[in-house]
């Protein structure tokens, strides 16, 4: 610790160069760890979907709708103990710049298929009783200020003109991978005034066994191979991991353009530690002469790039931590639940690490061996 007002000292001979080198760093750990924060995000998705509801879609696509029919038939599979559905609704709120969710449910079985969406029990009875009712998470309560009782319009995109229903409760998610901003209404509400149109976009089933989830995925999709309206049927971890896989291979994007920016910052820093210690060749010379060992020298130089790292590291980081805290990123969209990590913080402090070896071991190599004779003669 008693060298370390030297080392600051040397830090601060150019004190524009160095808080650009920390501030070069904490870009690129900001940018690695929110990068990396998508690819778990949308793995985190998956993880935490019920290993005992299932999925039934078509088979052809997701946005092509499924009869009704199918319903009756599918609660009557072997393994299969509740069947409920929904539909996207695709409506726009206002200007339409925040993007949401919402869908046409069948209310009460709906919500006994997910008690992650967790109501007052009295905003719940209010929600089943009334047909133009809707329920509504607590992100879009905080975006539009909306409250129980409000009466709200959305312009329909799917299903055109002006949809009028009344907020009768706002869940809160148990957990925050499920997004508090989607809109649910009932699904009699929508059919009853496209009645030509609308069918149930996807049937979630809940099976009493899990293991039984090949079984039960097999028996449906054979059930329906020959009909007019063939389905594909799987988990809903399987099905969330799909929405992922339509980003394509995001897991390897991301690393790929984190690791990048993190190798392009370990050039500029490495520059910038080698420009320091050229221009202290001569003092490095006289910190020999006065007793300084090679040992001691090298030392001091890889300490001056542990705290570059460290400290844009610190700040790169915690940027990254603070993100959604701060813009409210990880509440809702496409991402909910958007958080860096303990696993992620802990990769980017390694990489501040090897940031700190790799820039520093040059410099500092060629300091500790430096002859002081060779470089005295720089002296002016």
């Amino acid at each position: 610790m008693k060298f370390l007002p030297l080392v600051l000292a040397n830090l601060k001979r150019h004190m524009l160069r160095t808080a650009l080198t920390i501030c070069s760093v904490a870009l690129a750990l900001f940018l690695f760890a929110s990068l990396r924060t998508v690819s778990t995000t949308l793995a985190s998705g998956s993880e935490v979907s019920s290993a005992s509801r299932m999925i039934t879609q078509n088979a052809t696509a997701f946005v092509i709708p499924l009869p009704q029919s199918y319903a009756t038939r599918l609660g009557s599979i072997p393994h299969v103990q509740a069947v409920t559905w929904a539909n996207w609704f695709g409506g726009k709120y206002g200007d339409g710049k925040k993007f949401f969710a919402q869908f046409a449910v069948e209310p009460e079985s709906y919500l006994k298929m997910y008690p992650e969406f967790q109501i007052p029990e009295d905003q719940k009875q209010a929600f089943l009783k009334e047909r133009s009712a809707a329920i509504v998470g607590e992100g879009l309560v905080r975006a539009f200020g909306w409250k129980v009782g409000d009466n709200v319009t959305m312009q329909g995109t799917i299903f055109p003109g002006d949809w009028t229903f009344t907020i009768r409760g706002i869940y809160h998610p148990s957990q925050k991978e499920y997004g508090d901003d989607s809109f649910m209404f009932h699904y009699d509400y929508l059919y009853e005034r496209e009645r030509d149109r609308v069918t149930p976009g996807w049937f979630i089933l809940k099976i009493d066994d899990p293991n039984a989830a090949p079984l039960v995925a097999k028996t449906i999709d054979d059930e329906f191979r020959n009909s007019s309206a063939p389905t594909k049927t799987g988990t809903e971890k399987a099905f969330a991991a799909g929405f992922a896989s339509m980003w394509g291979n995001v897991n390897l994007l991301m690393s790929t353009i984190g690791m990048a920016v993190v190798f392009a910052i370990l050039l500029v820093t490495a520059n910038a530690m080698m420009m320091n210690q050229r221009e202290r060749t001569s003092e490095v010379a006289v910190m020999k002469t006065v007793g300084f060992s090679d040992a001691r020298v090298f030392g001091l130089i890889i300490v001056e790039a542990a705290l570059i790292s460290m400290t844009g590291a610190a700040l790169g980081l915690g940027g990254a931590i603070l993100l959604p805290i701060v813009t409210g990123f990880g509440t809702g969209g496409f991402l909910p639940g958007f958080h860096v990590t303990p696993g992620t913080a802990l990769v980017g402090g390694s990489i501040a690490l090897l940031l700190t070896v790799a820039s520093g071991i040059v410099p500092a190599w060629q300091a500790a061996k430096l002859p002081v004779v060779q470089a005295l003669r720089r002296v002016e």
